[in-house]
């Protein structure tokens, strides 16, 4: 790997010296199906049951509900277009680390690298074991804390999973995608075909309505197709296949999105659907009755499974590249198992997101706390990488392309249009939790500074 990942200062086309210190990376072995089962995994696993309660919210009609849904898809599209000709043309495990470092400098990457460690990664794993846990406490409780204890639980057990090796992460993950695509297409069948219809409800007071709110919430439904960037190290001839993976993981998340939400109008009506906590419950239970609870809290525990196991692989790449550049933190580059499993990362991971468990389950609202946390972080960073991609573009033309995203330079600057709107909105939005993600990524800016020898400040 190029630039950022091999901690040296040669082109693209320069020989590299073998270097002892260093292992050679994985090799790749992540198919296209694999690698869609990745991303449909993570996106699909908590989103789908959280958003559509707070969309209906803040839209005025059925049509613009699900019009949103099919929005945020095509918006989801567009930036993984940008990623794939990214990941096709500089394929490295670090994915965004790789892309920031190449085009903005390795102090900018390793305070996207701080930001990942401390409040993005972790963040989302922390949320998303928050999410299984709430639902696995309906199955079996645990007392007062239950919620807690279930999701340390399976922080812990897929953190050991992955340690275990690769080969055994990626069979599990493609396993627990297919239980929640195939928990999810029962849900369609019973809310578009069984279901009676509902009673249709009166218009909404149009002064409630905020389309750019309710986008916030159906692009957080979204969130989560970037991780396929921490794929390209991994995949199988990268060139041609991330395009595959992102645009077939895009259509099939935005096929389910809308069905999903089109089954919850016709059981409960945009009224119904407005007044829920709980959307996806009380579907359910409309449908099959006082087991609907149960039988949800099912399909959400494999979502959640699902998107915990693969969130949990794509981080730990990154704290590999990381490792690689930073001497400081050069034992997480180095420490990997026989097949090339960064150990080390996985394991720092684990500990960083369980210390989040523990804030979160101090909050007694750990879900919430960690999206407000990482809301503006995220679309920062990701507005970075569009104007990386727009810097790589000129700086480096001759870089071979395998693939390039339509209608240059329409698709990324919407791309990156949409990202700044996000981080405004999640600014706006979401409150106290917002600032303190903020003000811990700014923790990171000496951080980085006095971690990074000087020698190293410019770009690879």
């Amino acid at each position: 790997m190029a630039g950022a990942t091999n901690g040296g200062r040669r082109g693209p086309n320069s020989a590299a010296m073998p270097d002892p210190d260093r292992r050679e990376p994985p090799r790749a072995s992540i198919s296209v199906l694999q690698g869609v089962a990745f991303i449909v995994g993570i996106v699909t696993g908590i989103g789908i049951f959280r958003s559509p309660q707070l969309v209906a919210q803040s839209v005025t009609s059925e049509t613009a509900f699900i019009v949103l849904w099919a929005i945020g898809g095509m918006l989801t599209l567009v930036g993984a277009l940008v990623y794939a000709e990214l990941g096709s043309a500089y394929p490295s495990g670090g994915g965004e680390y790789h892309f920031l470092s190449r085009a903005l400098g390795r102090p900018v990457a390793l305070l996207f690298a701080w930001a990942r460690v401390a409040v993005l990664q972790t963040g989302i794993i922390a949320a998303v074991a928050f999410v299984f846990g709430d639902y696995a406490q309906q199955l079996v409780s645990l007392g007062p804390w239950g919620s807690s204890i279930h999701a340390a639980l399976a922080l812990s057990v897929l953190t050991l999973v992955n340690l275990l090796g690769l080969p055994q992460g990626k069979g599990f993950q493609l396993a627990l995608t297919t239980l929640t695509l195939g928990a999810i297409v029962a849900v369609v069948i019973a809310g578009l075909w069984l279901a009676p219809a509902h009673v249709a409800s009166a218009p909404p007071d149009p002064s409630g309505a905020s389309f750019g709110l309710a986008l916030v919430f159906v692009l957080l439904a979204y969130g989560g197709w970037s991780e396929a960037a921490y794929l390209s190290g991994d995949l199988k001839d990268v060139r041609r296949n991330m395009v595959r993976v992102l645009v077939i993981a895009t259509a099939i998340i935005t096929l389910i999105y809308v069905l999903m939400n089109l089954a919850f109008l016709n059981i409960l009506g945009l009224d119904g659907i407005r007044g829920s906590s709980a959307v996806g419950a009380d579907a359910v239970r409309k449908v099959a009755g006082s087991q609907g609870a149960a039988v949800l809290a099912l399909v959400i525990c494999c979502a959640a499974l699902s998107a915990l196991n693969g969130t949990i692989f794509t981080g730990a790449r990154l704290y590999h590249s990381v490792g690689n550049d930073l001497p400081v933190l050069k034992r997480l580059g180095l420490e990997t198992s026989h097949d090339g499993n960064p150990t080390v990362a996985l394991a720092a991971q684990g500990v960083v997101a369980m210390s989040l468990i523990v804030f979160g389950a101090m909050t007694r609202n750990g879900f919430q706390a960690m999206v407000a946390y990482t809301a503006p972080v995220f679309w920062l960073f990701l507005l970075l990488v569009g104007v990386s991609y727009f810097i790589l573009r000129r700086r480096e033309p001759e870089q071979e392309q395998p693939f390039r995203a339509p209608l240059y330079p329409l698709i990324p600057a919407l791309f990156c249009l949409t990202c700044a709107y996000l981080l405004y909105a999640s600014l706006v939005y979401t409150g106290l939790g917002a600032l303190v993600g903020v003000a811990v990524l700014l923790i990171g800016v000496p951080v980085v500074w006095l971690a990074m020898p000087r020698m190293s400040m410019e770009r690879p």
